[in-house]
C-alpha cells in the first residue's frame, strides 16, 4: 500500500487539476493506494473546486495548523507500507512519481527529492543554497543536495525512531540517515507555481537557519549532549580559573590587593557561567540515559 500525503492551504485550483493527474500515475503504478489531502487553514471555498474521483481518495479538515501538523496528522491517518510527502501547488509532477517507486523497489528505505533545475526566484534559491551547500553537506557531510524538497518517498518503519514535531520535518531526510536506513534521491521536475500565491514567506526563509542550528544539533549531538554543552562551557571556565588563579599568585605571594580590581568579578562570573553551561550538559546526558533506560524496560 503507498500512501500519499497532501497538504493544502488555498491551494484549490491547483488541486482540481492535480487530482487526476495523481490518479492517473498512481493507477499506472499497479500497486494500492491512498491519498490523504490534509487542508490545514483554507480560508477560500475549496470544496467548490475539488471533486474526489474515487474512494482512495479522502480529506482530513484542520482548523488551523502548518505543514508540520497536517503531515503528522496524514500520517496517523494513513496505513501503506510506503509513505510519499507531495506539495499541492503542482510545483512537484505526480510523473516523477515512478522514479521513487523505483527507487523503493530496487530496496531503498528513504528517496528524497533533488529540484536540480529550480523555479524558484533568487530569494528563494540564495537561502536553500546555503543551507543545503553550506551547512548540511559541508558541515555534516549529508550526501543530500536539496534538503527542504517536500517531495519524498520513504517506507514507514523510517518512522518508528524518528520524533517529528514543529518544523523538523524539514529534516526527515537527515534523521533517517543518521539512523543508517539506505537513503538516496532522484532529480525531479520542478514546475512554476499556476495559481495562488505561496505560504512560504519572507520569515519563514529566515527561521529555516534556526531550524538548520536544530538539526545539526540533534544531528551531531542527540546522543552525546555534553560534548556540545562541554565545548562551549570549557572556555569561560578555564579563563576564569586562570584569572582567579592568577589574582589568588599575587594576593598570596606579592601582597597586592583586590578589593579595587573588577577584574575579580569576571573572573569568578567566567567560572560560574562555563559551571552552568557544563552542568546543562550533564543534565541533558542523564536525560538521554534514563529515556534510553525506560526504553529498554
Amino acid at each position: 500500500m503507498i500512501s500519499v500525503i497532501g497538504p493544502f492551504k488555498n491551494e484549490a485550483e491547483n488541486l482540481k487539476k492535480l487530482v487526476p493527474m495523481l490518479k492517473s500515475e498512481l493507477d499506472a503504478l499497479g500497486e494500492p493506494y491512498e491519498v490523504m489531502l490534509v487542508q490545514n487553514g483554507s480560508t477560500e471555498d475549496w470544496q467548490k473546486y475539488l471533486t474526489l474521483p474515487s474512494d482512495n481518495f479522502k480529506v482530513i479538515t484542520l482548523r488551523r495548523g502548518d505543514k508540520g501538523r497536517a503531515l503528522r496528522r496524514g500520517i496517523a491517518k494513513t496505513t501503506g507500507d510506503v509513505i510519499l510527502f507531495m506539495d499541492t501547488d503542482l510545483e512537484d509532477d505526480p510523473s516523477d512519481i515512478s522514479k521513487f517507486y523505483a527507487k523503493i523497489k530496487e530496496g531503498y528505505d528513504f528517496v528524497n527529492g533533488w529540484r536540480k533545475n529550480r523555479k524558484h526566484t533568487w530569494d528563494k534559491v540564495v537561502p536553500s543554497f546555503i543551507g543545503n551547500t553550506i551547512i548540511l553537506r559541508g558541515m555534516l557531510g549529508t550526501k543530500y543536495h536539496d534538503i527542504n524538497c517536500g517531495f519524498k518517498m520513504f517506507r514507514r518503519e523510517c518512522l518508528k525512531d524518528v520524533v517529528l514535531y514543529g518544523d523538523n520535518f524539514r529534516f526527515l531526510p537527515l534523521f533517517v540517515e543518521k539512523l543508517a536506513f539506505r537513503t538516496t534521491e532522484v532529480v525531479v521536475t520542478h514546475k512554476n507555481r499556476m495559481h495562488g500565491k505561496s505560504n512560504y514567506g519572507f520569515l519563514n526563509r529566515l527561521t529555516v537557519f534556526a531550524d538548520i542550528l536544530t538539526a545539526y544539533f540533534i544531528y551531531r549531538f542527540a546522543q552525546k549532549p555534553l560534548h556540545f554543552f562541554a565545548g562551549i562551557g570549557l572556555l569561560p571556565f578555564v579563563v576564569g580559573v586562570a584569572i582567579t588563579g592568577w589574582l589568588f599568585i599575587e594576593r598570596l605571594f606579592f601582597g597586592v590587593m583586590l578589593k579595587d580590581r573588577p577584574i575579580v568579578f569576571g573572573g569568578i562570573l567566567l567560572i560560574l557561567v562555563g559551571l552552568q553551561v557544563i552542568l546543562t550538559g550533564v543534565i541533558a546526558e542523564l536525560q538521554v540515559y534514563l529515556s534510553r533506560k525506560g526504553m529498554r524496560e
